[in-house]
Formats: structure tokens, sequence, C-alpha cells
């Protein structure tokens, strides 16, 4: 399989280099990134399946998994570069991968259209701020607080 090649940018002459990272030792990261979006999507759709949102309400499902996924974020990121790097497939597999395919940015933007398609506008733009800010702060409340609990156990 050949490498990927883009336009020398550097020297404009229009000669192609290689893309850095596109040769056969990725590959070992594409099958982690892709097996844990397939987990975490499975688990996302399994979270629609049994939490289901009414036509026209609040999308509380798909709320609280970006807001629960955005906080295991956070304790993922802390934790795999303040405490331990571990395997180097842990983040692409669990970070990228899984909360990547379990976190439903996608299914946000739609859950806001069909709200406003069906004249919700109010609780669209809920959804909308609600959401953004939810997992914002997640992601920070759970890197600052797993950052505290590491300090306390090497203290």
């Amino acid at each position: 399989m050949a490498e990927r090649t883009t336009l020398n940018e550097s020297t404009g002459t229009g000669m192609e280099r290689p893309l850095p990272g596109a040769g056969p030792a990725r590959w070992p990261v594409f099958t982690a990134v892709a097996a844990g979006g397939a987990l975490g999507s499975c688990a996302r759709y399994g979270a629609a399946l049994l939490w289901p949102t009414a036509s026209g309400a609040f999308p509380w499902t798909t709320f609280w998994v970006n807001v629960t996924g955005c906080a295991v974020i956070g304790v993922l990121m802390v934790v795999t570069t303040d405490v331990r790097a571990g395997h180097r497939l842990v983040r692409p597999f669990l970070g990228t991968g899984f909360l990547g395919g379990f976190t439903t940015f996608s299914a946000y933007t739609v859950d806001i259209e069909r709200l406003t398609d069906n004249g919700r506008a109010a609780t669209g733009l809920l959804d909308l701020a609600a959401t953004a800010l939810g997992a914002l702060a997640a992601v920070w409340t759970t890197a600052h607080l797993t950052r505290r609990v590491i300090g306390w156990r090497a203290s």
C-alpha cells in the first residue's frame, strides 16, 4: 500500500513528500481507535435504547451521555499524562475511540435540529447551551478533582 502524499508547500515546486505517520507502523493506532469507537458507539446506542427521548422533549439521554463521557475524558487525560502513560494504545483506544464514539455530538446537533424543526426552538437553544457548558464543566471539574486526588495520595 502506497503512502499518501501532499504538495510540498515549503518549496512551492509541486514536488510531493510523504504525510507524517501514514506508514504501516500506525495501523495498531488506527485499529485501537476503530475498535474503541465501535464499542463506544454501541454503548451510546444502548443508552438511547434504555432511555429513549419523547418527541419534542429535552434530549436528556444525549445530554447525560455527552456530559458523562466528557467527565471520563477529564479523568483519563490527567491519569495518562500526570500519573502514568501506560501502553501507547490506551489513549487512542479509550480517549479517541471509545469516548469519542460514546460522546455523541453529532446526535446532539440532530437533536437540536429536530427540536427547532418541530417548533421547539427554545428547547433546542437550551440543549445547545446546556450540553456545551455541561461538557466543558465536566472535563474541567473531573480533571481538577483528579489532580487534587493525585496530590493527596502523593502527600
